[in-house]
């Protein structure tokens, strides 16, 4: 790595959120600016896709490129700062997993743009008007980019380096990696950082209550009122946590909430909504098939729940396109 190395970062299909975490370092913010130069950061810099393209390859020394990969644009800037980028890091659940963007591969292009573009309630005069790739205007054609039919991770389409988990990674975590990576400590290629090997439900003070407890019921958190000591499941709250990796710091269940599973897969685990369907399957209580159709009914959105971060990156969406 150079004297003062070269650092990117890059949002493709995301929320944001990422590059606001990485804004919420603070000061610490300043000493990374003293100790590497940022070269590309569209998101806070006037920075032009001509300028990387201007670079030399591998003259980037850490790419952190958040934001799954949903269109043309998104692929073409995964692979311009691969080419430029001696390390690529996954940052974030979307780069990672697919995260929420990858919840469209539920549906297909045409379902997708007929919610969004005609039948969406809050739509006014531009109801039923699509972005179309080409559209001449006044001052010339204009182009966007193509929309893929489905959504990917960043290694689906490109060598990637490490991994970063967190919708979005948390401060003190994003910090750990940048002390890691401009000290020159990174672990091996491959490895996912910042995170802890345990789930969430091993590092969660809740009182889990008794071994033998059975949910009769499942209750969205805003139907009830939580108690702040009680493990989430006990109180028929689905909660990620047996099937989530630890890592986070349990923000949500600090703030009385239950785990989102935004951290992906704990260690040993394939497909992290298979197994959180598996965990909270065996908690329910009736081996009855119809008294079971009635407690699963009182469930909202299974594929929404138990694959909110990762169905791009799941058993059952590598099945439905391979």
């Amino acid at each position: 790595m150079t004297a003062k190395p070269k650092l990117a970062f890059y949002w493709a299909a995301s929320c944001g959120g990422c590059e606001v975490t990485i804004t919420e370092l603070g000061m610490r913010l300043v000493d990374v600016s003293e100790q590497a130069d940022i070269v590309f950061w569209p998101a806070a810099m006037d920075f032009k896709y001509d300028d990387v393209r201007a670079m030399k390859d591998k003259e980037i020394d850490i790419c952190f490129f958040n934001g799954a990969i949903r269109n043309s644009e998104n692929k073409e800037m995964a692979h311009l700062l691969r080419q430029k980028s001696k390390c690529m890091i996954s940052f974030g659940s979307c780069s990672h997993l697919g995260g929420i963007p990858g919840l469209a591969n539920l549906f297909d292009i045409e379902s997708l743009c007929q919610r969004v573009f005609d039948t969406t309630p809050s739509l006014d005069d531009s109801r039923g008007t699509r972005p179309q790739k080409q559209t001449l205007m006044p001052e010339g054609e204009v182009d966007l980019p193509e929309l893929y039919d489905q959504v990917k991770c960043l290694s689906d389409i490109t060598e990637v380096d490490y991994f970063m988990p967190g919708c979005p990674p948390v401060v003190d975590q994003v910090w750990k990696v940048f002390t890691a990576a401009l000290n020159g400590d990174l672990p091996a290629k491959g490895s996912i950082l910042g995170v802890d090997p345990k789930n969430v439900c091993d590092v969660c003070e809740r009182d889990k209550g008794e071994p033998s407890f059975r949910i009769k019921e499942f209750k969205r958190p805003h139907e009830v009122s939580l108690d702040q000591e009680k493990c989430f499941l006990t109180q028929g709250i689905i909660c990620s946590g047996p099937a989530t990796r630890a890592g986070c710091g349990t923000p949500c269940l600090q703030g009385n909430m239950p785990c989102r599973g935004c951290y992906g897969p704990a260690e040993g685990i394939i497909d992290q909504g298979a197994k959180l369907a598996s965990a909270i399957g065996a908690l329910i209580d009736t081996d009855d098939p119809e008294k079971l159709q009635v407690i699963l009914d009182t469930m909202t959105d299974p594929a929404g729940t138990f694959y909110r971060f990762g169905l791009a990156d799941s058993i059952m969406n590598k099945m439905k396109y391979e």
